[in-house]
């Protein structure tokens, strides 16, 4: 049995344009053609594609993803092996970051000095100092919870409405990237991510690679982000985290 493009993309929940480019770039190549000369897949390929989502999950670039897969002495249970390993060292790693993804919430949650009708204008229906009683509670001893209060301090209305317009268009070119199916990993979408740590350390806090993939996964792990992020677009906060992901990966490897 064969499945289409279509069924694979819906699937594995990717888009039909990735699995054109991992087509093109030999990563993920389809076993059957149909007559017409469109993609059919079969169940080795969607075992394939399969461990290329695990790899690209744990922020493997496609050129390492393809190597590994490609190993002619490598064998199932090997990957099988090292998948385990390589979340066994993911877990300890999130479980050792735990205090740096707890520096990483929002600053526009941390005291910002405006006056009601003030935080209304720029902020809109998000009142940003919701969650501040639960974030000084549980963060208030932290260099970047104090980084981010000296800096708030000192802006003014005009400078809140700059970074929410610098965030808002973000989230739109984030969406723009989502909507023209340009994958997570792509040159444009780790751009954007970058921009948007660049952002952090610009208006909030030092935000190094490390601290900007503990807040990519904090976009998906607390709903509250999640819901928020989403609600311009449906998947957005999976999309940024893994744009987030790749982009560390970029600039580290």
């Amino acid at each position: 049995m064969s499945y289409s493009v279509g069924q694979v993309a819906g699937f594995a929940g990717v888009t039909v344009r990735t699995l054109h480019h991992y087509d093109d770039i030999g990563l993920l190549v389809p076993s059957e053609r149909s007559r017409a000369g469109h993609r059919r897949y079969g169940d080795a390929d969607l075992d394939r594609l399969q461990q290329i989502l695990f790899y690209r999950e744990l922020g493997f670039p496609l050129d390492e993803v393809a190597a590994l897969l490609d190993d002619p002495d490598a064998d199932p249970r090997a990957h099988l092996r090292r998948q385990h390993e390589l979340l066994t060292g993911r877990i300890e790693k999130l479980q050792k970051m735990v205090a740096a993804v707890e520096h990483a919430m929002e600053a526009r949650n941390m005291g910002i000095n405006l006056t009601p009708e003030e935080k209304f204008e720029v902020f809109g229906d998000f009142d940003p100092d919701q969650y501040q009683e639960e974030v000084q509670e549980r963060w208030g001893d932290t260099d970047a919870y104090r980084q981010s209060q000296q800096r708030a301090a000192s802006y003014t209305k005009e400078d809140w409405q700059r970074i929410q317009d610098e965030a808002d268009e973000l989230t739109r070119r984030f969406v723009a990237l989502m909507e023209a199916g340009e994958p997570a990993d792509s040159e444009a979408a780790m751009d954007a991510a970058e921009d948007h740590r660049q952002g952090i350390a610009r208006n909030h806090y030092d935000c190094g690679y490390e601290m900007h993939t503990c807040l990519g996964e904090m976009y998906v792990s607390d709903e509250r982000f999640t819901r928020n992020i989403d609600a311009a677009k449906p998947g957005l906060a999976a999309y940024m985290r893994d744009a987030i992901l790749a982009n560390a990966v970029r600039h580290t490897a």
